[in-house]
This record gives C-alpha cells, sequence and structure tokens, in this order.
C-alpha cells in the first residue's frame, strides 16, 4: 500500500514563507499556503507565485488562501511574524493531521507558546532559518542571504518526521538536525537581537550597519547579555552555523586568553557581510504600520533577565527604542544606535 503524497500548509506569505512555499512547489510537493494579504493573494492567484534571483526569475503555481483550508497537512509550516505565531497555531490545529507536525520558523522562543496552544510539545519542531528573503512586490520574492536550516524537536527526542521534514526543505538549502534546539534557539535569539535590531533603528539594511565600529560594539554588548542570561539558565549554547560560537564572541568581565576584541568584531563584520542585504522584519513591519517583534526578541531577553536577576541594560533599551520607532516617537539612523553609547559599558 502506498502511502499518501504529503501535504503541507504554510501559514505567512512573507519573504520566508514566500520561498519556501515556491520551492516545495517547484518540487512538486502540494503545498497550500495562507496570507491575510489580498494583494499577495490576488497576485499569486493571477500570476503564480515569483521567484527571482537564484535560480532565475519564474513563476510557479500555488494554491493560496485567505484563511486556513481543510486538513489533514502532514506538516504545517508558521511563516508569521512573531506576534501572530499563537493565534496562527490555534486557527491551524483542527488541520494538522493525526501524525503531523507544527513548525515555527520565527524568530525568538516561539515553540513554548505553540506547544501551550497544542497541549502536546512532541508535535512541535523548532525551525531555525539561516537566510534571509524579502517579497519585493505582492507574490514576488526575493532571496537576499544563503543558508539553510536546524531542525530539531521541542522535547529534543530523535523523529522520523522531522528526517522527511528534512528531506523536502533541502531542496532550499543544508538541513541540520538537533537535540538541543534551546541552544539553537538561543545562540540565533542573541544573533537576532543583535543584528535584527540594529538594522531596525538604523533603518536600513545590515551591511550599512555592521561598517560602523561603535555598532558593532553595540552588537558585541547585546549578544553577550543574550549569553549570560542563557547560561543562568544553563542552556548548552550551540555553534550558529556550525561555526560562530557565541561563548568567545560575548564580552568578558576580566580579560582573558581568548579571541581578541579586534577578533570579535572581524565576526561580527564577517557575519554582517555575509547578510548585507536583509532588511529587518521588524524594520518592514514598522513601515507597514504593523506592531514590530521587538518583544519577542530583545524584549523576551530583557523578561527573562530580570526574572533571573541578570541585567540587559543595553537589550532592555533597544526594546524601548524600536517600540518608540513604531509609534512615530523615534526617528532611525546613526544617532538613535549612538544613543546606545549612554547603556554600554567599556567603551
Amino acid at each position: 500500500m502506498t502511502r499518501p503524497a504529503t501535504r503541507v500548509l504554510v501559514i505567512g506569505c512573507g519573504g520566508i514563507g514566500g520561498v519556501v512555499t515556491g520551492h516545495l512547489a517547484e518540487l512538486g510537493v502540494e503545498v497550500h499556503a495562507v496570507s491575510r494579504n489580498p494583494a499577495v493573494i490576488e497576485a499569486i492567484t493571477a500570476n503564480g507565485l515569483r521567484l527571482t534571483g537564484e535560480g532565475g526569475d519564474r513563476s510557479v503555481p500555488v494554491a493560496v488562501h485567505p484563511e486556513v483550508p481543510a486538513g489533514p497537512f502532514d506538516f504545517i509550516l508558521l511563516a508569521t511574524q512573531p506576534l501572530d505565531v499563537e493565534e496562527a497555531a490555534r486557527q491551524a490545529q483542527p488541520a494538522l493531521g493525526p501524525d503531523g507536525r507544527i513548525v515555527c520558523f520565527q524568530n525568538g522562543l516561539c515553540e513554548e507558546r505553540v506547544a501551550a496552544v497544542l497541549g502536546d510539545r512532541s508535535r512541535v519542531v523548532g525551525g531555525i532559518v539561516a537566510w534571509g528573503a524579502s517579497m519585493v512586490a505582492p507574490g514576488v520574492y526575493d532571496r537576499t542571504a544563503d543558508g539553510g536550516f536546524v531542525l530539531g524537536r521541542l522535547d529534543g527526542e530523535a523523529d522520523p518526521r522531522v528526517d522527511a521534514l528534512a528531506d523536502l526543505l533541502e531542496v532550499i538549502g543544508p538541513v541540520q538536525r538537533t537535540s538541543n534546539l534551546a541552544g539553537a534557539r538561543w545562540s540565533k535569539l542573541a544573533l537576532n537581537c543583535a543584528v535584527s535590531s540594529l538594522g531596525t533603528l538604523n533603518g536600513s539594511t545590515l551591511g550599512k550597519v555592521v561598517r560602523q565600529r561603535f555598532a558593532r560594539r553595540i552588537a558585541l554588548e547585546i549578544m553577550t547579555e543574550v549569553v549570560r542570561v542563557a547560561q543562568r539558565l544553563e542552556v548548552k549554547l550551540e555553534k550558529v552555523s556550525g561555526t560562530l560560537d557565541l561563548t568567545r564572541i560575548a564580552l568578558d568581565d576580566q580579560p582573558r586568553p581568548g579571541l581578541s576584541l579586534a577578533g570579535k568584531h572581524a565576526l561580527i563584520l564577517a557575519v554582517g557581510l555575509r547578510y548585507r542585504r536583509m532588511r529587518s522584519s521588524m524594520l518592514r513591519a514598522i513601515e507597514a504600520g504593523r506592531a514590530p517583534g521587538v518583544e519577542f526578541l530583545n524584549g523576551e531577553v530583557a523578561r527573562f533577565g530580570e526574572r533571573l536577576g541578570v541585567p540587559t541594560p543595553v537589550n532592555q533599551q533597544v526594546t524601548l527604542l524600536v517600540q518608540g520607532m513604531a509609534r512615530g516617537e523615534v526617528t532611525p539612523g546613526r544617532a538613535v544606535i549612538e544613543s546606545l553609547r549612554s547603556v554600554v559599558q567599556g567603551n
């Protein structure tokens, strides 16, 4: 008896969701997408989902819906903004197949929130995205940085269903499995808290920020606070993309042998230039009049820090500044990032 074809649902047609949907459709997977944006639905319905850049410009027929369609689905991929992840999980739950998995592609620590909605940690998978993409026009997607995925179940158990998902996602980029999702998530959180937030505050792509030494120093301070919170939680941090060791980048209270400060600046510069075309999803949200997800990045770190007694003044201030941008009270640019000097020690 042959197994039914895999059915995949992608909720969210922003940059990541659009690229994932398009590549899976090219692969011949039965993939459906959900978008709340009428212009996106109209464009994809009329012209197909358009992928640009790597692989050339092409259009892929995709079924796109304003609401979650009838299941069952083998995999439901949540590619919404973090602010919408719990509601997306609630809407998706009835469509999840009996042996299905729901996957969080958001930055931040969204898996626990989704597990609370489902009431089942074993069906929640973290999908850490190590590449960038943007929607340059309704239904048109450009991949802005190369990379792959890290996949792991929230409960850390090995899972043949995760292996099956990895096989599908390999068409987009290399897939690494992890039994330490918390360690991988906190490492990526440290990176996102620095690069996404500074790009947002500068109102630009990341490449324009990391060339400034004072901005790199602030990025190091942000990441150091995240590392200290994770260590207090006894999280064993994983290397980002298998190479970037956040514990080596963290600034030390006392000088000791290891990576020099110049070396740490060089690593931040290298990371920033790799993702130089990336435009923060928080910045895009603000420009579109939506709430940014800073509460799920720097704000999350600040909340953990307060509960654990770990100082996080830079992440706290970044949260306030991004919130101020969303209210129209803070104008993005170099001066905003320079204002963080007042809470950064050791300049």
